[in-house]
């Protein structure tokens, strides 16, 4: 029973973040804001509501381990994980360009800001403000982007530039979308929360267990999906924007929200093991940002192989 929970959750946060996803591109299709700027803003952000529902989700029913190992392994997943399965399937010929770079330089900010926090011992409100605030001063940086872009070029978009964009969508649809997502979202992730904490129950292993690795890479399936769609089309830059704008948004806005829901505790095993694999995940990103390295299948077995380490590690 408790594994259907699990997967009756899983189903249900992928379809409504598919669903929000769909709605909140077609909308900013709409503003002409450039396939970049979506990627890093619009489509990180949907792709990461199931990360925030669950995190929420977890706090509220006292397992705040589910809520942070969520999180970090999520970050860990997207770059493993999200690069690393596609790379399986296509190569990724990233590009290496400067608008990437910094947005790289951003999130390895957001990675140290809330490295430092966590080494407080707990996540107060405080440190959600701080997050937040962060979170904030990187919309308004994205937000002056996307207007030079508009003003350079027209921010004209092509329909193949973002997964799920079609600019003869109707009005209602793009309501539609944007609606079943909100209300799909917090379902699934109440299912999601339910199932894992009993499963890791049964099983004797613990909360911050259960979410580094079934949580996080449920939770990281909708990424998954549009960096694999964006491989296939060719679209290095939006499959590397997607992963670092999401692992942005799990840092500063999902344990932003999260914080100001209830304190989340920081136990030894994230402070002496798991942030430090985050980190080096994060970094591991470098070759590909800077040097224009392509993440050819060679870097897809490397990157999945360390995922299924770090998944066996720390369920041991």
């Amino acid at each position: 029973m408790d594994w259907l929970l699990v997967a009756a959750g899983l189903v249900l946060l992928v379809f409504a973040g598919d669903a929000l996803v769909k709605g909140a591109v077609n909308l900013a299709l709409r503003l002409s804001i450039p396939a970049l700027i979506v990627s890093l803003t619009v489509v990180a952000f949907g792709t990461s509501a199931p990360e925030l529902l669950v995190s929420v989700d977890a706090i509220l029913k006292g397992t705040p381990g589910i809520a942070l190992g969520n999180v970090v392994g999520s970050n860990v997943a997207n770059v493993l994980l999200v690069l690393g399965i596609p790379a399986l399937i296509t190569t990724l010929h990233a590009s290496g360009g400067s608008d990437t770079r910094s947005s790289f330089l951003q999130m390895m900010g957001a990675t140290f800001l809330f490295m430092a926090l966590a080494f407080t011992g707990v996540l107060s409100w405080g440190a959600g403000l701080l997050l937040l605030a962060a979170l904030a001063a990187m919309l308004i940086y994205a937000a002056r982007v996307a207007h030079k872009h508009r003003n350079g070029n027209g921010g004209e978009l092509s329909e193949e530039e973002v997964e799920g964009a079609d600019p003869r969508m109707r009005g209602w649809k793009v309501a539609a979308y944007l609606l079943a997502g909100v209300i799909g979202l917090p379902v699934g992730a109440d299912l999601l929360v339910t199932g894992a904490v009993s499963i890791a129950e049964t099983f004797g292993v613990s909360d911050a267990a259960i979410g580094l690795t079934l949580v996080a890479i449920g939770t990281s399936l909708p990424e998954l999906a549009t960096t694999v769609m964006a491989a296939i089309r060719r679209e290095a830059d939006v499959a590397m924007g997607n992963v670092i704008g999401s692992n942005m948004f799990n840092l500063l806005g999902i344990l932003g929200v999260a914080s100001l829901v209830g304190p989340i505790p920081v136990g030894a095993e994230f402070l002496g093991f798991d942030l430090w694999v985050m980190l080096a995940a994060s970094l591991l990103l470098v070759p590909f940002v800077y040097w224009g390295r392509d993440v050819t299948r060679g870097w897809g077995v490397a990157l999945t192989a360390l995922y299924v380490a770090y998944g066996v590690t720390v369920l041991a």
